[in-house]
């Protein structure tokens, strides 16, 4: 970036008017990346023939090597507008659904997005989830359709028949706009054409159209198709006369600044919903208003490792007040002080040093250890521990896939462990996992590219050489119907615990998972007396609602008893109890699902001597394990996918899917395309990918459209806990 330009963005960056926060979200290979290349080279920051090659924002070789965004970048442009110019802080983000988390935190970031569809493809299943996330944290969408050149190079449409074709993505576009959006914007928040909230073009041959520019430039769909024409095979020539014509960045950016919204506006309607403090005081009136004098409120958005100086660069929203290097700030989760000697402003994964930044932007904050996606970073404030942080940044997929990491050299151990602990921070959707009985160090993650890319960072950015373990699932366990009363006495046989469990309808379940990602239930102990009206909303009895003293992994720990003396004074272990149980189920030490888990009654010593937590933690850790074991059920991750492949390899398809335990839910037949719907447990889906290559000649793709968990085949039940537990090195009889 030139010391010109840089100077523009540090002037704009004063006045959060003329600055748009933004982010670019798509399915896979619809050309984000590309269109960020074009972006940029707009604003002057990248030549103009490097455009679509360079791939700016890919900042690891992982993504060069694969050709596809693994991890979210942010980079500022300048952009100027009917006479004004305008600061544009833009986020690329990945579009495979593995990599989806960087999704989610990036939407806490930005208040609008640019949606990329690819033209021929359509609305694809990932186009729905990063809608979905948007929507949740309330970013406004407009809508690019890109590759629109192949309906004139491949498919040779006529005019008519890619207004057609582009109407047809615009009403999809607006479908999940309405269903997924806040209900005051469900109609306000649609994309249209008419309005310029819609642009098609090609960001590879670095042009697009949109209404208000065509009527405008007087620009048509014919004169872009005859520059097609006129150019022929000559490529350079084309994208010369195309990009004359009507330059795609000037087409996006016009229509990023026009109807997205800036931080002043966006920050009325979007700190009720993702801040769950009252609006109404200091600190809420001055995020609302985007003071810059007032309290420093940052929610931090993403952390990367650099893996040269090894250094943890975070990315952060400034919601309120201003940030000068060398403040000292609290870090809320930490509860803990520091001082912040070096922050910038990104450009890609460079980073240009400021001395200071006022709320509205987004900010690098470089060298802080211990810093994680979802840290609300306080200043400017007497007391700052008072002040309440943001909610976690939660993704909408759980990790489902598993593999064992060792040092091949015994001495890296704690340097392995270190590295997955950074790379944990990094990258939230990863859980690392340490089996205190057997030292085996287990990483999940949402599939097995994912896991993958931990492995290659593992060995080649933090030079720790490891073996890893062939890909693992992760099982739930829960129970069939509700238990008998089970008592758990204390080592001392001074306690007794009466514990029964229940299982928790699957549509409870999910309510509740949704209502803890938007912030309406907490995950943890309840503080709040209110919380008891949402469990009931959702469907849980309103007597058991007002007793729910916590909620763990979305199971429920219920004290049903009445004036129990001494019970306050332990209670705390016994929801000590219930979440290790939740943790390490007792059928093969998996985690827990869809349990109610209730307190039917307790008998304590009178002497708190004899009822400290050794006592009372192992009695109601034997009363939940007997409860659940009466009748217990084995729960596997099991994926929607869709398979787009050509009709003549359906037959063979869905002999794949079914010979995988899949389920044929749809089939939709096309003349060049075929579409199938099913059901895949996530065990079966190992070398899913290769298998299809190879059975349709390389033309069958297959993407992941969502994942839920069902119970497991009887008949299989034993076979796969016995291996579970064998791998795990459980001895018989242990629960």
């Amino acid at each position: 970036m030139t010391t010109k330009l840089t100077q523009k963005v540090l002037e704009l960056m004063r006045k959060p008017e003329q600055i748009r926060n933004i982010g670019i979200i798509a399915h896979i290979h619809h050309g984000k990346t590309t269109l960020t290349d074009n972006l940029l080279a707009g604003a002057g920051m990248l030549a103009e023939e490097l455009a679509g090659e360079a791939m700016f924002t890919w900042w690891h070789e992982t993504e060069r090597e694969r050709e596809m965004t693994v991890y979210g970048a942010a980079v500022s442009m300048v952009h100027e507008y009917e006479g004004k110019e305008y600061l544009i802080n833009l986020i690329d983000t990945p579009g495979h659904i593995e990599f989806s988390g960087q999704v989610t935190r990036a939407c806490r970031a930005i208040d609008g997005a640019i949606v990329v569809v690819d033209f021929v493809d359509g609305v694809m299943p990932q186009t729905e989830s990063v809608l979905r996330t948007a929507l949740k944290e309330y970013v406004r969408p407009i809508l690019f359709i890109n590759k629109t050149d192949r309906a004139i190079t491949e498919l040779k449409l006529s005019p008519d028949k890619i207004i057609e074709r582009i109407s047809k993505i615009v009403i999809e576009a607006n479908k999940l706009i309405e269903k997924y959006s806040p209900q005051e914007y469900k109609d306000k928040w649609k994309v249209s054409v008419q309005d310029g909230t819609v642009a098609f073009g090609s960001a590879k041959y670095h042009w697009a159209l949109s209404y208000p520019y065509m009527q405008k430039n007087k620009v048509s769909f014919k004169d872009i198709i005859e520059i097609y024409n006129q150019a022929g095979d000559d490529k350079e020539l084309l994208k010369k006369l195309v990009r004359e014509k009507a330059p795609v960045e000037r087409v996006v950016l016009d229509m990023v600044v026009k109807h997205l919204p800036s931080p002043v506006e966006a920050q009325k309607y979007r700190i009720k919903r993702i801040w769950k403090g009252d609006i109404d005081s200091p600190v809420g009136r001055a995020m609302v208003n985007l003071d810059p004098n007032g309290p420093l409120i940052i929610n931090v958005t993403n952390v990367i490792i650099d893996k040269v100086s090894k250094q943890e660069l975070a990315t952060g929203r400034i919601f309120s007040g201003t940030l000068r290097k060398g403040d000292e700030v609290y870090l809320a989760s930490q509860n803990r002080k520091i001082k912040l000697q070096q922050i910038a402003m990104w450009k890609g994964i460079q980073r240009i040093p400021v001395d200071e930044i006022t709320a509205g932007n987004i900010v690098a904050i470089i060298g802080v250890r211990g810093l994680y996606a979802g840290e609300t970073v306080i200043g400017n404030v007497e007391n700052p521990e008072s002040i309440e942080p943001f909610e976690e940044i939660k993704h909408w997929l759980e990790p489902v896939v598993t593999k064992s990491f060792e040092p091949k050299n015994p001495n890296d151990l704690s340097k392995l462990i270190d590295t997955l602990r950074l790379l944990e921070r990094e990258d939230p959707t990863i859980k690392v996992e340490i089996n205190q009985e057997t030292g085996e160090i287990l990483v999940s993650g949402l599939g097995d590219l994912h896991l993958q890319i931990i492995e290659y960072r593992v060995k080649n950015d933090f030079g720790v050489d490891v073996v890893t373990g062939k890909p693992i699932v992760v099982y739930r366990e829960s129970v069939s119907k509700a238990s008998q009363t089970y008592e758990g006495k204390s080592p001392n046989k001074h306690n007794k615990i009466y514990i029964m469990v229940e299982p928790l309808p699957y549509e409870v379940y999910e309510k509740i998972k949704e209502y803890i990602r938007e912030g309406k239930l907490p995950e943890g102990r309840i503080r709040k007396e209110d919380t008891w009206k949402v469990l009931a909303e959702i469907g849980l009895d309103k007597e058991e609602a007002r007793r729910t003293l916590m909620i763990h992994r979305g199971n429920l720990f219920i004290d049903m008893t009445r004036g129990i003396v001494h019970l306050p004074e332990v209670i705390e272990y016994i929801i000590e109890a219930f979440k290790q149980v939740m943790d390490n189920g007792p059928l093969a030490w998996e985690p827990c699902v869809m349990l109610k888990v209730k307190l039917i009654d307790a008998v304590l010593h009178e002497d708190a001597i004899h009822r400290g937590p050794a006592q009372i933690i192992p009695a109601a850790k034997d009363a939940i394990k007997m409860a659940i074991l009466e009748n217990p059920a084995l729960y596997e991750p099991v994926q929607l996918i869709r398979v787009d492949l050509t009709p003549e390899n359906v037959g063979d398809v869905v002999s794949l899917i079914s010979s995988r335990r899949g389920q044929i839910i749809s089939m939709d037949m096309g003349e060049e395309r075929a579409v199938i719907k099913a059901k895949v447990p996530v065990a079966s889906l190992f070398g899913f990918t290769d298998e299809l290559r190879s059975l349709t000649s390389g033309k069958g793709v297959w993407y992941l459209e969502d994942q839920l968990f069902e119970r497991l085949p009887k008949e299989l039940e034993t076979e796969v806990v016995n291996e579970i537990r064998k791998r795990k090195g459980i001895p018989e009889g242990v629960h």
